[in-house]
């Protein structure tokens, strides 16, 4: 088993040049104020959404760090959780109306920059078979497959347990 270490990531990230649609765009480092709109936007793209409780309890770990994408209000964010020298998204999400645009890339690229100068040297994460979007997005982002979980996506009452693909990036 690894031992943990703290991260010491950057409250806020600017400088970086993005396309046009997200020019405006600001990312902030999210903490444990943001719960209720990490909440709220984590609705906009699950079907079974975490709650305020929950994003407290993770962000209440030693190297869970969010980070919240705005620019007149918040239209997405990602959750990662790092230790020793790897990293794992632990969910992303962009408001419909603000998604294909660029926000997930920019997400994506200031969680990625800022774990890889706290030392982190690779990234995981797992992602539905059903979610070709987001799919497309890791891989364009420079993620690989690197493996499958069966039934990793419990089924309700009226579907079916979905398969996830591990994907990965080196930093």
């Amino acid at each position: 088993m690894r031992a943990r270490r703290t991260q010491n990531f950057p409250r806020a990230v600017g400088g970086c040049v993005h396309d046009k649609p997200v020019s405006d765009m600001r990312v902030i480092q999210g903490g444990s104020e943001h719960c209720d709109i990490l909440s709220t936007l984590h609705g906009t793209g699950f079907s079974k959404p975490w709650g305020s409780e929950e994003f407290a309890a993770l962000l209440g770990q030693p190297g869970v760090a969010a980070w919240i994408s705005e620019s007149n209000e918040p239209s997405g964010f990602i959750l990662v959780r790092a230790a020793a020298d790897e990293a794992e998204i632990l969910t992303l999400a962009v408001i419909p109306e603000q998604r294909k645009i660029g926000i997930g890339a920019l997400l994506l690229k200031t969680a990625c920059e800022a774990l890889s100068a706290a030392g982190t040297k690779q990234i995981f994460l797992e992602v539905s078979v059903k979610n070709t979007a987001a799919i497309t997005l890791y891989q364009k982002s420079g993620f690989a497959r690197r493996g499958m979980r069966t039934a990793y996506y419990g089924g309700g009452k009226d579907s079916e347990p979905v398969d996830a693909i591990i994907m990965a990036k080196v930093l």
